[in-house]
């Protein structure tokens, strides 16, 4: 008998624990912590290759990650493909500390603006970006940006860099 009522404990435990957990869960996500933000991207007609830079400074404000980053954006490329023109920027992204202001280590991420030349000067413009080494396309709005790649591509090259001898 006693067997039963033990197990009738472990239960109820296990229930109110389990409870709990979605609970908390339920809260955590109602409370925004891991909502995915996005910016008023521009039209094709608004389009310029500076105000396509700002729209990506605009965007990466509503990531998070710590203070101490440092970024910044540059176009590198525009592609004619004949049906569309590809805008191509790079975001660089450092830690500079006061001992070491230039620092070693930089993780990059490779925005593409992509105007179509068949679509109204209404359409808004298609954007896309990947990490450096990465061949993951994200797209503003869809992936919830996570600091911690930063720091992966760092310590990748970190690696990489003491496996070399000089």
């Amino acid at each position: 008998m006693m067997d039963t009522e033990d197990d009738s404990n472990v239960t109820e435990l296990a229930q109110d624990l389990v409870k709990r957990a979605i609970s908390a869960a339920i809260r955590t996500v109602k409370e925004d912590k891991y909502t995915i933000k996005n910016i008023n991207w521009i039209t094709h007609g608004e389009f310029t290759a500076e105000r396509g830079r700002r729209q990506i400074e605009e965007f990466i404000l509503t990531w998070e990650y710590q203070d101490h980053w440092m970024h910044y954006t540059q176009l590198i490329e525009m592609k004619d493909m004949g049906h569309s023109f590809y805008y191509i920027y790079s975001v660089c992204w450092r830690l500079p500390t006061a001992s070491t202001p230039m620092t070693l280590g930089s993780a990059s991420a490779y925005f593409t603006i992509k105007l179509n030349k068949s679509e109204s000067p209404d359409a808004q413009i298609d954007v896309s970006y990947i990490f450096e080494g990465q061949s993951l396309v994200h797209r503003p709005g869809l992936t919830y940006f996570r600091e911690k790649w930063l720091w992966d591509l760092i310590e990748a090259k970190h690696i990489l860099m003491e496996s070399i001898p000089f």
